[in-house]
């Protein structure tokens, strides 16, 4: 009899736990991400006259002068590749690299190459990064506003709409998402 009671209080156990964190836990998470993340997850595709142009999740190559400059990307921004690169900071290929970028970058902006923000010449964890630092936009606002013939006043105040500061007021840098940016760039004309 007490093995039949044992066994009954263990199989009513299952049957509860499978309920909690079989199905009820998996609700509710996935309730509170539809509400909390709703419009991060819908809202993250930049459209341009009805077309998808990219995401504001995942970064992309601007080469032109036209454009803001994004983070370099080790896998060229493939979703498929999305990892860094297994140099070092004592890999000679790779401080040779990061030099010639700085020094590219500091004569593509005309400033002095101590003024190029450390991601504007380093690739991020995962190749994918769509944000670059406010320094790294701030020394590119005059090349943009000169090729496009705006107003750097206009072009400032692009920069500050696709900013953002920190998450939740104290986690992460501040920083510009540079796929939004060229987006509202091409908006503008």
């Amino acid at each position: 009899m007490n093995f039949f009671r044992q066994a009954l209080t263990g199989l009513r156990v299952l049957v509860v736990m499978t309920v909690v964190v079989g199905i009820a836990y998996p609700v509710v998470i996935w309730g509170v991400g539809q509400i909390a993340f709703k419009q991060q997850a819908e809202g993250s595709l930049i459209t341009n006259g009805g077309a998808v142009v990219g995401s504001t999740l995942i970064g992309q190559t601007f080469a032109e002068d036209q454009w803001f400059a994004s983070r370099p990307s080790a896998g060229d921004y493939d979703a498929l590749a999305s990892a860094g690169t297994n140099a070092g900071p004592s890999d000679t290929d790779l401080l040779a690299e990061i030099d010639k970028r700085r020094q590219d970058i500091a004569a593509r902006e005309g400033v002095a190459p101590s003024d190029v923000p450390p991601d504007a010449v380093t690739t991020s964890a995962s190749g994918l990064d769509a944000y670059i630092s406010p320094e790294y936009a701030r020394i590119q606002e005059a090349r943009v506003a000169r090729v496009r013939k705006l107003d750097p006043a206009k072009v400032a105040s692009l920069v500050a709409a696709a900013s953002s500061g920190r998450s939740l007021g104290f986690l992460g840098e501040p920083r510009v998402n540079v796929v939004k940016l060229n987006a509202s760039l091409a908006a503008a004309g």
